[in-house]
């Protein structure tokens, strides 16, 4: 696997989908699915938050005309191995995303960044998920798992990406995810 070579940031820019899921309906999880279609500029098609403007409930009663930032969400599976050391089980779907990666470092790539996933879908990554009370109604006190603040003070938010999509496509678990990170300077993820 490519580690970021020639990229300076250590950054591992290479991985795979093991899950793909979406939800019709305002749901904190989505089913699995044995395969989504990307649409661009919108989202999942067929997902609750696909759309030119924002789809999230809290976003839309600040402001229903902002565009939509948070059209496809990505987490990586290796969170659910580390919130299950700490006793919490959690598959993919169940916080709401609608691809699982395993491989790549979503966490640390920049904002810009392009993911081809498949043959045909590139996504861009807008910034981090800001993780809300829901995730502890999902399972008590999960939340603090995925947004804390560190040794010294820095707020941390591990509740995976989120992203635009660029090109269109067919998703499916087994999908190789190769990131193409932007020229310039890095710029750190953002809650979105």
């Amino acid at each position: 696997m490519d580690m970021g070579t020639g990229t300076g940031t250590g950054t591992n820019v290479e991985g795979a989908v093991t899950a793909v899921s979406s939800n019709g309906e305002y749901s904190f999880t989505k089913p699995n699915r044995e395969s989504i279609t990307l649409l661009a500029g919108l989202g999942v098609e067929g997902d609750v938050h696909a759309g030119v403007t924002v789809k999230h409930r809290s976003r839309v009663a600040q402001d229903p005309t902002q565009p939509n930032l948070r059209q496809v969400h990505l987490i990586h599976e290796e969170l659910f191995t580390e919130v299950a050391e700490q006793g919490y089980e959690v598959v993919p779907g169940a916080l709401g995303e609608n691809i699982t990666t395993r491989g790549i470092d979503l966490l640390g790539l920049p904002t810009g960044t392009l993911l081809r996933i498949g043959d045909e879908a590139v996504l861009e990554v807008t910034g981090l998920r800001n993780p809300c009370v829901q995730i502890d109604g999902y399972q008590d006190g999960l939340l603090k798992q995925v947004v804390f603040r560190d040794e010294d003070g820095a707020l941390v938010r591990k509740a995976g990406i989120m992203t635009v999509v660029l090109t269109g496509g067919p998703v499916r678990p087994g999908d190789a995810i190769k990131a193409e990170l932007p020229t310039g300077p890095h710029r750190p993820l953002e809650r979105v």
